[in-house]
């Protein structure tokens, strides 16, 4: 099994919109078995709550469901052994995550966008302190990203 952990501040609107996008992706190409995905967050704030209602009411729209059941976590120290892909939504948390992993893991760390082959922009803003079409837009980046990274790994399980 292949684990993605997709990673942003509060693990209440990026992570949990990429998250949800990359499951339906999973199930969609029939790689539950061999795929799985989870979401966390750099900042404990947030534990244990929902996704913002915003960002349940843009992934439900799009067909995503799947952000039901996200809970807000930190990234926790096992994290870093247990998951093969650890995906930052920006530099900054990137940048909080590197401070935190063990060297032998640091190959681990990429950013989400960098990573799935998107060209230009390189971060997923924060659409906290916006406005509903931020979360749309914010929701199509997690598209965009989530294929590159689930073309990406399946090809590498083949």
């Amino acid at each position: 099994m292949f684990r993605i952990l997709v990673v942003c501040m509060g693990n209440i609107c990026r992570s949990p919109m990429a998250s949800s996008v990359m499951q339906a992706g999973i199930s969609r190409r029939m790689l539950a078995e061999s795929i799985a995905v989870d979401s966390a967050g750099t900042y404990a704030g947030r534990a244990t709550e929902k996704a913002d209602a915003r960002a349940i009411e843009v992934a439900r729209a799009h067909g995503y469901p799947q952000i039901d059941q996200e809970r807000a976590r930190r990234v926790r120290e096992e994290d870093f052994e247990q998951f093969d892909l650890i995906l930052a939504m920006d530099a900054r948390n990137l940048a909080d995550l590197r401070a935190a992993c063990p060297p032998e893991h640091q190959h681990k760390l990429h950013l989400f966008l960098a990573y799935a082959g998107v060209e230009g922009e390189q971060e997923v803003p924060d659409p906290y302190y916006n406005n509903m079409q931020v979360f749309e837009d914010v929701l199509g980046l997690c598209e965009l990203g989530s294929d590159g990274v689930l073309d990406r790994v399946a090809a590498s399980l083949n």
